[in-house]
């Protein structure tokens, strides 16, 4: 059931909007029942949800239990990341995910239907986990609030992914984070409905009926000055809420360029990006616009580590970016990636295919740790001073040498696609 659903190309949704719509539809929906509320964290700043999250602990504090921000595999969130997102809620209501220890099974998907939609390529069960504390809110209100915009794993980000992945098992984010790698990256980037979408959507059909779900998500604007503003919102407790949205995000956050520039340079905000496990983002949503043989700078001061997660960053160390053939043999082989696959799923993500070249710019990691990845390594202070970093719009820029690049200042919000014409071997 959809309780609201608008969408501006050319007009942001202002705050009282906002609020009412929120209130309205959870007026609707709710019936004076308890509230959980499942948000994103600190790597979904520009999303808008940290302050629809505010809007409803200020008007239902008396109802909200508990906030479980949706952190998969990310690190538990800081408080004073809680305060920059969540404004004025108090600490003690958020409650951390722990994606290897804080789960209930609630089914499984047979191996029959993961081989069929990964066409004959896997052969294992995936199991339908979720936080325990969202089962002991079967009888409340769920509200998960997010963004929907183009996703590496499930096409497009958010809706029922939002419970089954960003508060779901290790397990089950190992093998559909697997599924979405051996489909392709560029097959599925931005598609709503493929493969690893199917088979959450099952599982939410077979096990989650039990569930109470409103979902609240938005659609922000990427290339707007400052704070990106929502420009669609839509609130509902089925997948046509979600299939709006990623209708109207393929329209806004999806930018088809005319020419593959033959160098893109990419920021990533230091407050959301501090690994490459998150900062690869920048290549996902720009491979299928760089030219063959060009260039992905970027630049990222908050970079620090590989991995979010001790297990993740070490075999990351060990076994760098490599081709995804390479990976799959590499996988056949070591059980500590058959034991991580997501970890095996992120190598395949962030690889070039040899097709182009990756340079990362940072102070907090050393240049041998980013080379032995498998990455290039620039300062970044060299970087910003070349290419006027500080002046520079969105889109093609020409620098004082004459250069030409394309400038996106947070890749985590789009996805960018050389028009068919243009001369890269991902159309041939």
């Amino acid at each position: 059931m959809i309780y609201y659903s608008i969408e501006h190309e050319d007009k942001v949704i202002g705050p009282e909007k906002l609020k009412k719509a929120v209130i309205a539809s959870i007026e609707a929906a709710g019936q004076g029942k308890p509230i959980l509320i499942i948000p994103p964290d600190i790597t979904r700043l520009h999303s808008g949800a940290g302050k629809i999250t505010e809007i409803i602990w200020n008007e239902y504090r008396d109802k909200v239990k508990d906030i479980l921000p949706a952190t998969g595999t990310h690190k538990p969130m800081s408080e004073s990341e809680m305060d920059m997102m969540y404004g004025n809620i108090p600490h003690d209501i958020f409650r951390a995910h722990n994606c290897r220890k804080d789960i209930i099974t609630l089914g499984k998907i047979p191996a029959s239907f993961i081989k069929e939609a990964s066409e004959g390529k896997l052969n294992y069960d995936w199991p339908v986990q979720v936080n325990k504390l969202i089962n002991d809110h079967s009888g409340s209100l769920i509200i998960s609030v997010g963004q929907v915009v183009p996703h590496e794993v499930t096409g497009m980000a958010n809706y029922n992914k939002n419970i089954y992945v960003g508060c779901g098992g290790y397990e089950s984010i190992n093998k559909s984070h697997y599924l979405s790698a051996v489909y392709g990256i560029e097959r599925l980037m931005g598609q709503a409905m493929n493969p690893v979408r199917e088979v959450i959507n099952r599982a939410d059909r077979l096990f989650g009926q039990h569930l109470n779900i409103l979902y609240i998500l938005t659609v922000v604007d990427g290339e707007s000055e400052g704070l990106p503003p929502i420009k669609g919102l839509f609130i509902g407790s089925d997948i046509e809420c979600f299939t709006k949205a990623a209708s109207f995000s393929s329209r806004l956050n999806v930018k088809v360029i005319k020419k593959a520039p033959g160098k893109i340079i990419a920021c990533l905000n230091p407050f959301e990006y501090r690994s490459t496990w998150l900062g690869n983002k920048a290549i996902y949503r720009t491979r299928l616009a760089i030219a063959d043989d060009g260039e992905l700078i970027i630049v990222s001061p908050g970079l620090s580590e590989f991995g979010e997660d001790e297990t993740i960053d070490m075999l990351i160390r060990k076994y760098g970016y490599q081709t995804s053939g390479k990976i799959m043999q590499m996988v056949k082989k070591n059980k500590d990636l058959q034991d991580n696959l997501c970890v095996a799923a992120h190598l395949i993500h962030g690889s070039t295919e040899n097709r182009f070249r990756v340079t990362y710019c940072t102070h907090k990691m050393r240049e041998e740790e980013i080379r032995g990845a498998g990455f290039g390594y620039s300062d970044p202070d060299e970087i910003k001073a070349k290419y006027d970093l500080e002046s520079i719009r969105e889109g093609f820029n020409i620098n004082r040498d004459g250069e030409e690049f394309y400038y996106i200042s947070n890749p985590g919000l789009g996805l960018w696609i050389a028009d068919k014409g243009a001369n890269t071997k991902q159309y041939k």
